[in-house]
């Protein structure tokens, strides 16, 4: 058995999903259920014995503790973070406690229940921290992507938090020989992702004809990986990954914010088209949202080199499969948009 934290978010939860298809080992799965977190993305294992789903917060040491005691797992995949950016400038306490205290307080549980492992449990056992390449602030327009030794230089609440969790993780590794694996993604986007985050925004809104909201002038560029090629690349780093080492995971596809916006109203004219014209007319400029970096790129060829992974999807394979799976499933939609989500985007 795996434990993962934050496994009804969207990427927790799509890795849940993907690694109950792939593998026949169970899943214990603890999540808070925060605004982000949905059961509903995890219906399809309603009945599976494999998967063990329990409503707890990662800052509760002893039910950490007791868990771990029961289920004896092999592994701990840790997910559960606040991430999104806008809410940390509103709300950055909740990042600090969440991100911050919350995987102290998860590497503490572990400490205790890796110790008293019997020795060839102790040396199988891994902890996989999952990152994010926010950490290592932002590039300029010719600079080389990130690398594993880039030096932090984090921007944002959010940011700032999860770079604190990442020297953690590794202080963990470096003083108490816990065997951390820390990885460090590129935006992801696919099928789950709460409709706060740019591409599933951008749908929600235009079949709704709302505008589409561009931060600044929409040059903005990020490298896009397609979650499922991120949870194939999180197996693999468990799997055979070396205690200590950091991981970076991209999808080989920089895009500028508003190419993405334009990239994704097309694919509306085409699949949903609209008989008021065009959904790019809805495409509105912001104003810019404070410290913004400008652009991120990852640099995975260690990942490549040395665990043989790559990503499957191209962003073009990837975009329409996504943009697909929200037309398909509007209900998932609505049932996410809660009282507390509409509130939070209405004051935006």
């Amino acid at each position: 058995m795996i434990l993962v934290t934050g496994g009804a978010g969207f990427i927790g939860g799509n890795f849940v999903l993907d690694w109950l298809s792939m593998s026949g080992e169970p899943v214990l799965n603890l999540d808070k259920l925060t605004y982000a977190g949905n059961l509903e993305t995890l219906k399809s294992l309603k009945g599976d014995a494999r998967h063990l789903f329990v409503h707890g917060d990662i800052c509760n040491r002893p039910l950490v503790g007791s868990l771990l005691a029961a289920h004896r797992p092999r592994a701990i995949v840790h997910f559960a973070a606040e991430s999104h950016v806008d809410r940390s400038i509103d709300e950055p306490a909740e990042f600090v406690r969440t991100n911050v205290d919350g995987t102290f307080s998860l590497l503490e549980a572990a400490r205790a229940y890796w110790s008293g492992l019997e020795a060839h449990d102790r040396g199988a056992f891994r902890f996989l921290h999952v990152g994010t390449d926010e950490v290592y602030g932002s590039l300029g327009a010719e600079d080389p992507p990130f690398a594993e030794t880039h030096p932090y230089a984090p921007s944002s609440p959010y940011s700032a938090s999860k770079a604190a969790s990442d020297h953690l993780a590794r202080a963990w590794y470096r003083t108490y020989g816990l065997p951390v694996l820390t990885t460090h993604c590129s935006n992801n986007y696919g099928p789950y992702q709460f409709p706060e985050k740019l591409i599933p925004l951008m749908v929600v809104n235009a079949l709704a004809g709302k505008a589409l909201p561009v931060y600044g002038d929409g040059m903005n560029m990020r490298d896009w990986l397609y979650v499922t090629d991120h949870c194939s690349a999180i197996r693999v780093v468990l799997a055979e990954g070396r205690p200590g080492e950091t991981y970076n995971i991209g999808g080989w596809n920089e895009r500028f914010n508003i190419g993405v916006v334009k990239i994704v109203c097309a694919l509306l004219d085409e699949l949903r088209p609209d008989p008021a014209g065009s959904y790019s007319r809805l495409i509105r400029h912001a104003k810019d949202r404070p410290g913004h970096d400008r652009r991120y790129a990852v640099d995975a060829r260690k990942i490549e080199r040395e665990l043989r992974w790559r990503p499957a999807e191209t962003f073009e394979s990837g975009i329409r499969k996504t943009v697909e799976w929200y037309l398909a499933n509007p209900e998932w939609v609505a049932n996410v948009q809660s009282g507390a989500y509409r509130e939070w985007a209405a004051k935006q």
